[in-house]
């Protein structure tokens, strides 16, 4: 049974004010990252070439297992149609030779002729490209067909909710009157469709996340910052204080961030939560369970995962029982238990950076290169 989760939408006749302060998860969520995983064709892991991301597929998969919402990015049509898509190029190879095309130079019909069709054709076989520059072949076990964001409304099952990322190209530069186009055939399919399905809303660009707040009190809004891992040229991407103001001055409910941002500087919990917004992650450190529970202990209210299968059955397995420990002033302990072993891990809510005390937690932490910071 899935974590209980009240829909993502906000009732009317409530102060917008007072909207933002009132939004917040009721427990812990779980979210699949495009569906049931994200692919990562160069990988040896298998499991990371399972089922197409972002497909149909992917969504009802990972529905079937106890999370909350799925997480995927859609991006608008040279003719105004929301698909359901991560890159912002699509390569193909014609007669020996790769191709690249902007997803959003395509009209729909074109986007839709890559990859495996309904009739079991695939004329235009996908490829992807990595940030080192390499190709691959997106060859996966279990294939789907690209889908748009209407068929994801139609045609996945309604147990789950959806986390829409509104995608846009780190390197162009859109005018508020392109933003606001493409938010405009986003929200109308989302308006047609949504009905009580709970529903956020997160984006990386700036100006997207603060604009489609504005177009829109119906649903949450979230800001994906990585916390200053990566550097940009607009500085309101590059920290966590820069995330948290742009929620705090546009209106918007909460942050997403990368997990690493979140372990190298663990008091920007309380910033945020001081701040009234709500705090959920990304980052492949989320397909480890011990990472996912220090999380919980911090009051991140929700993580974001390529592992459906093995995170939400290891949380599933779990129960938490707090207690007050006389022998050490470290205030509250959680004794948690999981897995077949049901082993225990003590871990000091406050400085819990360095009171890990299970080996395992501390070895993978150590060989991620987590460095804490007060």
């Amino acid at each position: 049974m899935a974590l209980s989760v009240s829909s993502a939408k906000f009732s009317s006749g409530v102060e917008d004010d007072k909207k933002k302060d009132e939004f917040g998860f009721p427990k812990f969520v779980v979210m699949g990252h495009r569906g049931f995983g994200m692919n990562i064709l160069q990988s040896p892991d298998e499991k990371m070439k399972s089922i197409k991301e972002n497909s149909i597929l992917s969504f009802n998969v990972a529905a079937d297992f106890p999370i909350d919402f799925v997480e995927f990015d859609v991006q608008v049509t040279r003719d105004g149609c929301p698909v359901i898509f991560h890159d912002i190029f699509m390569f193909t190879q014609e007669k020996g030779v790769i191709t690249e095309k902007r997803v959003t130079e395509m009209p729909l019909h074109e986007f839709l002729s890559y990859g495996p069709q309904k009739d079991g054709a695939n004329v235009k076989p996908m490829f992807r490209k990595t940030k080192d520059g390499r190709i691959f072949e997106w060859k996966v076990v279990k294939d789907d067909p690209l889908c748009t964001l209407q068929d994801a409304f139609v045609k996945v099952k309604r147990s789950v909710g959806f986390n829409i990322e509104l995608k846009f190209d780190d390197n162009t530069v859109y005018g508020e009157e392109k933003l606001r186009q493409t938010l405009d055939n986003i929200l109308k399919v989302v308006n047609e469709h949504a009905e009580s399905r709970p529903i956020i809303f997160s984006s990386f660009h700036p100006d997207a996340a603060l604009l489609i707040r504005n177009m829109q009190i119906s649903y949450p809004v979230f800001f994906l910052t990585n916390g200053g891992s990566e550097i940009y040229k607009d500085v309101r991407r590059n920290s966590f204080d820069e995330a948290i103001k742009i929620c705090k001055e546009g209106g918007l409910q909460g942050i997403v961030s990368e997990v690493k941002a979140i372990l190298r500087t663990p008091n920007a919990v309380q910033r945020v939560k001081d701040s009234k917004l709500s705090l959920i992650s990304y980052g492949q450190l989320n397909n480890a369970v011990e990472v996912l529970y220090l999380q919980y202990l911090m009051g991140v209210e929700g993580v974001i995962v390529d592992m459906v299968m093995e995170i939400s059955e290891a949380i599933a397995s779990i129960s938490v029982r707090n207690k007050e420990d006389d022998e050490e002033d470290d205030g509250r302990k959680s004794m948690i238990m999981f897995g077949e072993e049901r082993t225990k891990t003590s871990v000091a809510e406050s400085n819990f950076g360095r009171r890990i005390k299970k080996p395992s937690a501390e070895k993978q932490l150590l060989n991620s290169k987590i460095v804490y910071k007060e």
